[in-house]
């Protein structure tokens, strides 16, 4: 059974009709509001990783200290003491120059790129 040409304009329209009923909506692209909201995020997530990263080396200090004052002058103890301290103090400073740095970089970036 052949389709007539009125029966297949009546389905194209059909479809020309509901087609915007089936389709996703048209999505835009992100304002700067939500680019302010991604700085304030990553700018969260190195804040949380740097206050994590000095409570690490807080932590290894004290052990460190705990090992050099309980080494009751065995001098294997004493220097494990001392290089866990030393590691810890270099720990913290790169952590602390991460963070510095980190801010400064986010600091002429938003001010770079308007923010």
């Amino acid at each position: 059974m052949a389709r007539s040409s009125t029966d297949i304009k009546i389905t194209l329209l059909i479809v020309a009709l509901g087609l915007p009923l089936v389709l996703p909506a048209t999505t835009y692209a992100a304002t700067t509001a939500g680019v302010s909201n991604v700085e304030n995020f990553i700018r969260s997530i190195i804040t949380v990783f740097a206050g994590l990263a000095g409570l690490v080396a807080t932590g290894f200090l004290v052990a460190g200290g705990f090992i050099y004052i309980t080494s009751s002058g065995n001098p294997e103890h004493l220097d494990r003491g001392k290089r866990t301290i030393t590691y810890a103090l270099i720990g913290l400073a790169i952590t602390i120059g991460a963070f510095v740095i980190s801010q400064i970089v986010t600091t002429l970036a938003t001010n770079a790129f308007g923010g």
